[in-house]
């Protein structure tokens, strides 16, 4: 179904799986009723205070006024991380498998108007780039794809999923929001968590953002999670990218949304990640607005301290400097041996890539990074009976 920007991107589409929810209402109505100029240092430094943080305490901590206790943060962020996850850091991989593509986000190197090299990879040659990864003693890959229902079928994504499931303990999916059902049949083929970006919580900007395609369609995109959960799967994974709006708002929303699915369904392991945006082939001069390094450990220490048992990945959008320094204080999931083209990992590369990463090193020099900072490399740490 062709999806162009004068469709209203709050209505769903007649295909689209609709289900009974007012997640999505309560998120949008703390966004909007958000004032970040409304705190003070105090609200902050009682914040700090909870031994469980509230929504109230997550918006005061990404308010303004706590930039100048930035240090008092990562304290207590570091504290959190040490008491739920000691000194693990759990270690992984992307894998794109195709880059077809049928929305229009002006801000996304595989969007349908960017003349780019696409590709899809065979079964034999996913196996290929599986073997080349786990080969590098990698236990938990993310699979993704470009959000083409047509190029990238959920049986192809199924048929990779099997596969990933021979060399793999985790597999993890970032492609295009679908319905339960079809949740329900790639966690059979061996799926165990799903993450959507939301990319903006903001839905006026949301569709001035997204000018075609299924994407288009805000809700759909807000449910992903919700619908993933009711197909079976264990895990759920939430971002905006950070610098196409307020990212403040953006922050609390994320925050927000897995803060109530969570309780929605107590059993759901939750995970963050906090991708700012990056430069795309054909165009340099994507970067994200505002959003400051200072700003993006921010974010990161409010994640932890609100919801301290969540996953939280530094991505490879960010510098080494930067991440050595996250992954001590917050982060528990880093990325090595980074390829966002199609095909990459056995050096036979076959596709652009979406974005330009900044840290590009292997799994032996994040794991040496690891072990000098105190930090213990886990590849895995799910054991299956």
């Amino acid at each position: 179904m062709k999806i162009d920007q004068h469709t209203d991107p709050m209505t769903y589409q007649p295909d689209m799986e609709i289900i009974a929810s007012d997640i999505m209402q309560q998120v949008l109505a703390a966004r909007n009723a958000y004032d970040e100029n409304a705190y003070t240092e105090a609200d902050v430094k009682q914040a700090l205070l909870q031994e469980h943080l509230t929504p109230e305490g997550l918006a005061a901590l990404l308010s303004p006024a706590a930039a100048p206790l930035l240090e008092q943060l990562a304290h207590r962020a570091q504290a959190e991380t040490r008491r739920h996850f000691g000194n693990a850091v759990n270690l992984f991989t992307p894998l794109y498998i195709a880059n077809y593509c049928e929305n229009y986000c002006i801000y996304c190197g595989f969007n349908c108007h960017n003349k780019i090299k696409r590709a899809r990879l065979t079964v034999a040659e996913i196996e290929q780039e599986m073997q080349a990864i786990a080969a590098q003693g990698l236990e938990e890959i993310l699979l993704l794809t470009g959000e083409s229902p047509s190029m990238s079928d959920v049986r192809y994504i199924g048929d990779a999923c099997r596969l990933a499931r021979k060399y793999f303990r985790v597999v993890g999916l970032e492609v295009y929001p679908m319905d339960s059902a079809d949740y329900a049949y790639l966690h059979q083929c061996g799926a165990d968590f799903v993450t959507v970006f939301q990319e903006t919580y903001d839905p006026d900007k949301y569709g001035q953002l997204h000018l075609g395609g299924r994407k288009r369609i805000f809700p759909y995109r807000f449910n992903a999670q919700e619908r993933a959960l009711r197909g079976g799967m264990r895990g759920v994974g939430f971002a905006a990218l950070l610098g196409l709006d307020d990212f403040r708002r953006d922050a609390l929303a994320t925050g927000l949304h897995a803060y109530l699915l969570q309780r929605k369904y107590p059993q759901a392991e939750i995970a963050f990640s906090c991708p700012r945006l990056r430069p795309i082939i054909n165009n340099d001069q994507i970067n994200p607005k505002d959003v400051h390094e200072r700003q993006l450990l921010q974010i990161i220490c409010a994640y932890r301290i609100f919801l301290p048992f969540a996953s939280l990945t530094i991505s490879s959008r960010e510098s080494a400097r930067f991440r050595d320094n996250v992954v001590g204080l917050a982060a528990t999931k880093i990325s090595a041996s980074v390829d966002v083209g199609i095909g990459g990992h056995s050096r036979e590369s076959k596709g652009d890539e979406q974005f330009l990463i900044d840290d590009g090193r292997t799994v032996r020099e994040i794991c040496t990074m690891l072990t000098s900072r105190g930090l213990q490399p886990v590849a895995s740490e799910y054991i299956y009976v």
